[in-house]
């Protein structure tokens, strides 16, 4: 997300400006003649038709019962997507106040139980009663991003006179329904709402990754809760429209040296060596020799024997957790998937969902470990992380990254915050301060370390 949504009613020149032109009058034909023109996609074609037949007024907001507080507060406190607004928080809603985006959240019916970002645009889109509270389903407003992505069950972009409303058209917005993680019921809707920049490419992918994450925190905390059992087996009618399996089994090994299984109902700690060999095994899923596995393990001569009393007692830690997991010999493999969270950062990377992949990455893998398989793994996760944000990071996205706890002393990652930072920006000064004493730190140590003895 970017800069830019200053003026949010200005008006694009040349052939976008020519492109908004034929949008509203095609939304003109199809709402007053119920004519559909060329040039429409027909996501939002098959959309105004399902609005029309609810004899929707494209002119105004349908009047509704507003929610007292009281009724609001209970509504969101009873919500489950309550417990996981810290991770939209950390991911979107902190960055969407210098992008001039806004943030909702909805429930499954489309109700908003939370907006936040931009104050100023907040004022300006309770003009169409886009406010906490309001009912932004389809069967209320017509088209608009949370409410279609509900109906649809999937993510989409609607721009400006796509909106069956025509009180909406200022503005376009990106939505992506929310999944309960175990059922694959739909849970709500999280929308960006704004300027143009609301549906920029990139802010699909991202808004997708963030609901991702919030998917995994909710299951999480469920596996988390010692009462938690498994969901009650559903027909296939009651299934949503698109299919969704139980998650894998988790493991946590970033910034940490006692890995966290989630696994059978339960989150415990796993002791740093069953950790190593559990993170290799998930790592190399097409399964390791003794000698490879040993070899990423230990030093030592005797390596192999080791191993072998190693995974005695690690098969019967998983066989006390979950049954189900189960490692394979000749070569050792686990037989049932087990998902890494630096695996998680890497796949949002590849997503191009980099604030996400860094609101998730929570240091290096195994920090304390010596194993040379968890070396190469810690390697290669954070010099992706690091290479990602050097090529495609913003400015503030970089900064961010280089106050973390292994960019802090890293030159080439401030001096790129300098390049990319305007020229009267304030934070120049911060930065530049930084440097100086990354030069004197490391420059002197350097000197000592040269120095020739006396």
């Amino acid at each position: 997300m970017g800069h830019g949504l200053k003026s949010t009613s200005s008006i694009p020149s040349g052939s976008a400006y020519e492109s908004l032109l034929a949008l509203e009058r095609a939304h003109e034909s199809a709402v007053t003649d119920r004519v559909f023109q060329s040039g429409v996609r027909q996501l939002v074609q098959d959309s105004w038709q399902r609005s029309l037949s609810l004899s929707l007024d494209p002119g105004s907001v349908a009047p509704e019962r507003a929610l007292t507080d009281i009724e609001l507060r209970h509504l969101r406190n009873q919500h489950p997507l309550a417990t996981v607004l810290p991770v939209v928080q950390n991911l979107l809603i902190r960055h969407a106040f210098d992008a001039e985006l806004l943030v909702a959240i909805g429930d499954e019916s489309g109700r908003l139980l939370w907006i936040d970002g931009d104050r100023a645009l907040r004022r300006q889109v309770e003009e169409m009663l886009f406010v906490e509270g309001a009912d932004w389903s389809e069967k209320r407003v017509g088209t608009s991003a949370p409410g279609t992505a509900l109906a649809l069950d999937r993510g989409i972009q609607i721009r400006r006179a796509e909106h069956f409303n025509a009180l909406a058209h200022p503005w376009s917005c990106t939505a992506v329904p929310i999944h309960d993680p175990d059922t694959g019921k739909i849970l709500g809707v999280i929308d960006i709402t704004g300027g143009d920049q609301a549906v920029a490419p990139q802010t699909l992918p991202l808004v997708e990754a963030a609901v991702a994450a919030m998917e995994a925190e909710l299951r999480i905390q469920r596996l988390g809760q010692p009462n938690s059992s498994p969901p009650a087996r559903r027909s296939h009618t009651s299934l949503p429209t698109t299919v969704r399996r139980l998650a894998p089994a988790g493991l946590s090994v970033l910034g940490t040296d006692h890995g966290q299984l989630c696994c059978g109902g339960s989150t415990v700690d796993v002791s740093p060596r069953h950790t190593e060999i559990l993170t290799l095994l998930a790592w190399h899923r097409e399964g390791l020799s003794a000698d490879r596995l040993a070899s990423y393990l230990f030093d030592l001569d005797t390596a192999v024997e080791t191993l072998r009393a190693e995974m005695v007692r690690v098969r019967k830690v998983l066989a006390l957790l979950d049954p189900s997991i189960t490692i394979t010999s000749r070569p050792y493999r686990l037989e049932s998937r087990l998902e890494l969270d630096a695996q998680q950062v890497l796949a949002f990377l590849d997503r191009g969902a980099h604030r996400v992949a860094l609101g998730a990455y929570r240091g290096p893998v195994l920090p304390g470990s010596s194993a040379p398989g968890i070396i190469e793994i810690r390697s290669e996760v954070s010099s992706r992380l690091r290479e990602a944000m050097l090529a495609d990071a913003s400015v503030d996205l970089l900064l961010t990254y280089a106050r973390t706890e292994e960019a802090t002393w890293d030159a080439e990652v401030w001096r790129a915050c300098l390049e990319l930072l305007p020229a009267r920006s304030p934070k120049r000064a911060t930065v530049v301060a930084h440097l100086a004493r990354i030069e004197v730190e490391i420059g002197g140590h350097r000197n000592i370390l040269q120095r020739p003895p006396s």
